[in-house]
């Protein structure tokens, strides 16, 4: 299929344009660089000796939106394009309401009038929020309550879910994430935030590379192992072979994945998992607890494994190598 992946140059993103090239698709990339660089696409082509095809847009323009789709006979779209940190969108709630809802409402308009009956997704563990029984479930409420970022995932699945209601035909799968991490074995492509990083992995390969100077680890009081928090941890490469699968198997109406590893790893389990890994040791500091931080989150998988025969298969150990080899290569 021609298949149109937003924001095809980030992190998830890209490692789905590899696996999607590699099962025979055909990709367009648009993307804005907002918070990622065109030697991503660059290496994407490398890794894969295949072409690919990229604009320079976002996808809150109807009028560039609406280009592509009468140049290319797009047959399913991916949407992972929005803003995605937690921290700010609390800060800067207009820019997360408006960036997020409207791309899913111009990806979704410009499918219904070029008859593209096939759209994948990109939503988040966090629409679960609140929520305190694990493992989480696709049948939970949403209670994305605690952050601007979560509801805006939340709303565009509400979207689609009426859109889907009011055009008969058209098709969705709702993809909910829970922790990526890692990055493709070449060592090529990963995480490589603007600023410091919100999320944990990068936090300790930037201090495992002298960039920062420990890990901050929110609060040992949690009801876990250990006392920090438990998440769910994925090896970035299963999950874009999750949206393969998603693309692949995309049944008629609106169905909604936890995509994650369907077990949970604590902070201190992750920092000893990378030391071990890597024979680097990751200093770190126990400070308070953040505010809306839940104990334990993982996911329960089971759905995704029996409808789209999908489940994860790298561990934390590879998830750590893999992180690592890429940030020793990384260049500022």
């Amino acid at each position: 299929m021609n298949i149109l992946v937003t924001g095809g140059a980030g992190y998830i993103g890209s490692h789905t344009s590899i696996a999607l090239l590699k099962a025979g698709h055909k990709v367009i990339i648009a993307d804005n660089l907002y918070n990622s660089k065109l030697e991503t696409v660059e290496n994407i082509m490398q890794i894969t000796g295949k072409e690919v095809t990229f604009y320079e847009i976002d996808v809150t323009d109807a009028q560039a939106v609406e280009l592509i789709f009468r140049n290319y006979k797009i047959e399913a779209v991916i949407h992972f394009a929005g803003l995605k940190a937690v921290g700010e969108s609390v800060e800067k709630p207009q820019d997360y309401y408006y960036n997020n809802l409207v791309s899913t409402m111009v990806l979704s308009n410009a499918c219904l009038k070029h008859g593209v009956n096939k759209f994948v997704f990109s939503s988040s563990a966090t629409v679960y929020g609140d929520n305190t029984s694990v493992p989480f479930i696709e049948t939970m409420d949403l209670l994305p309550t605690t952050n601007p970022y979560g509801e805006t995932k939340a709303m565009s699945e509400r979207i689609l879910t009426d859109v889907m209601k009011a055009n008969p035909g058209f098709s969705v799968s709702i993809l909910r994430y829970f922790n990526p991490v890692g990055a493709h074995e070449s060592g090529l492509i990963g995480e490589a935030p603007n600023g410091t990083p919100n999320n944990l992995m990068p936090y300790i390969t930037q201090v495992a590379k002298g960039k920062l100077k420990e890990v901050k680890v929110f609060g040992n009081d949690y009801s876990t192992v250990d006392g920090t928090g438990v998440r769910d941890y994925i090896h970035v490469l299963d999950l874009a072979d999750g949206h393969v699968a998603a693309v692949d198997n995309l049944a008629e109406g609106i169905h909604a994945y936890n995509l994650g590893s369907g077990k949970g790893t604590s902070v201190l389990e992750l920092l000893k998992a990378f030391e071990k890994a890597n024979g680097i040791e990751i200093p770190f500091e126990i400070i308070e607890r953040r505010p809306g931080d839940i104990a334990s989150c993982y996911a329960d998988v089971s759905k995704a494994e029996l409808e789209l025969g999908w489940v994860a298969k790298r561990d934390v150990i590879s998830m750590c190598q893999d992180a690592w080899r890429f940030e020793k290569s990384f260049k500022e």
